[in-house]
């Protein structure tokens, strides 16, 4: 699996590239608690909020403190 991502600072842009095979993301995600049934369900709830239009666009970690 590869996930890429950019990160962009003033004028500046930089990428970002992670790569983990089956094992090691099966393991990572299982640290981070993506296979337990809470997590799940809290998905499903994302994504039905983001159906609904229930959702606010941010422009980085910085906007969640207002």
């Amino acid at each position: 699996m590869n996930m890429r991502m950019k990160v962009s600072k003033g004028r500046k842009e930089r990428t970002v590239s992670v790569s983990f095979d089956a094992d090691r993301f099966e393991r990572v995600a299982g640290h981070f608690g993506m296979f337990n049934k809470h997590f799940i369900q809290s998905l499903d709830r994302a994504e039905s909020d983001i159906r609904a239009g229930r959702t606010t666009v941010i422009g980085g970690l910085k906007d969640l403190r207002d």
